[in-house]
């Protein structure tokens, strides 16, 4: 006869066996919706991938007149404005992050904190008018005068060239940063805050200051999340959509060094085309949608080798 210790761990383990099988399907479920995406995405870009070719991804040409559909130019802008925007952003984020941690005192840290969440939760449709109706305006005179001071340097001046409007790859980038900064934020201070106090209370105790003592053992233990929540914050900024398609200019097949011309984006062509497009230029536009599934899932790859590499050299040292 069973004593009660031994039912008590026949239960256990038949609640660990069944959470288990719940966890394997909910990962079986994941895999299986982003591959019935991927084949439904891919049966109806077919189309246009036929009809162009390896032009498709090498042309940067988009008409939809002559049915010259390229994604050059559009992959050159998504890829502009998200780094740029990453350039901005994540100094802004992890600075935020350590001061939240490390330096501002407790009874302020929650009043900061909620600030910056905020900002996660505020519509992007609400970033995009306020960007083409105050930003963007008032960005001008100062395009025009980065041209005029800096314009005419070599190399640097091809970055700062002339400025029709305030809608251009500059101000896409603008906010996007503003929009990805709070999620950068939040996910490097959860990973700061997981180093153990013994060693930042080491380092002080060592006669280290507070900068060195961040320096030599808060970024070390850190470093691999804080490369994944860059990376995050990268495909956040790829994918946004209605933001971009107000301030980025919509101006078709441009590609150049210059940040204060309009362009295009992957998301925002789609989502100013799609209402109108016919057979043709619907499978392109669902072609551009798989480019970007695609380039998502390469950035999602790279995080995680960056961070398994970076936890293997912690563990080694």
């Amino acid at each position: 006869m069973a004593t009660p210790l031994v039912d008590l761990r026949r239960k256990a383990a038949g609640a660990d066996a069944g959470f288990r099988g719940l966890a394997i399907v909910a990962a079986l479920m994941v895999l299986a919706i982003l591959g019935l995406i991927a084949v439904t995405m891919g049966a109806r870009s077919t189309d246009a991938l036929q009809a162009m070719g390896i032009r498709f991804f090498t042309t940067k040409r988009w008409s939809v007149t002559n049915q010259l559909y390229g994604a050059g130019a559009l992959v050159f802008g998504t890829l502009l404005t998200s780094l740029v925007a990453l350039v901005m952003s994540v100094p802004v984020s992890i600075g935020i992050a350590l001061f939240v941690t490390q330096v501002v005192p407790t009874r302020f840290r929650r009043p900061i904190v909620y600030v910056v969440d905020l900002l996660a939760v505020i519509p992007s449709v609400v970033f995009g008018l306020w960007g083409i109706s105050f930003l963007a305006p008032k960005m001008v005179g100062f395009y025009r005068w980065m041209h005029a001071h800096f314009g005419g340097i070599p190399v640097v001046g091809r970055l700062f060239g002339p400025a029709n409007s305030g809608r251009n790859f500059f101000t896409a980038s603008i906010i996007l940063a503003i929009m990805i900064t709070p999620i950068i934020t939040s996910l490097s201070r959860e990973v700061i805050d997981t180093t153990p106090p013994g060693e930042r209370e080491a380092a002080l105790a060592l006669g280290a200051t507070r900068w060195e003592m961040i320096r030599g053992a808060v970024l070390p233990h850190s470093k691999g999340g804080l490369v994944g929540a860059v990376m995050l914050g990268l495909g956040r900024a790829m994918g946004e959509t209605i933001a971009v398609t107000l301030v980025i200019g919509n101006a078709l097949g441009v590609i150049g060094a210059n940040l204060f011309a309009s362009g295009n984006s992957l998301p925002a062509i789609i989502a100013t085309d799609w209402g109108e497009a016919d057979t043709l230029q619907k499978s392109a536009l669902i072609a551009l949608a798989m480019t970007l599934f695609a380039m998502t899932l390469l950035i999602n790859f790279a995080a995680v080798a960056i961070v398994n590499r970076s936890l293997r050299r912690s563990e080694g040292s």
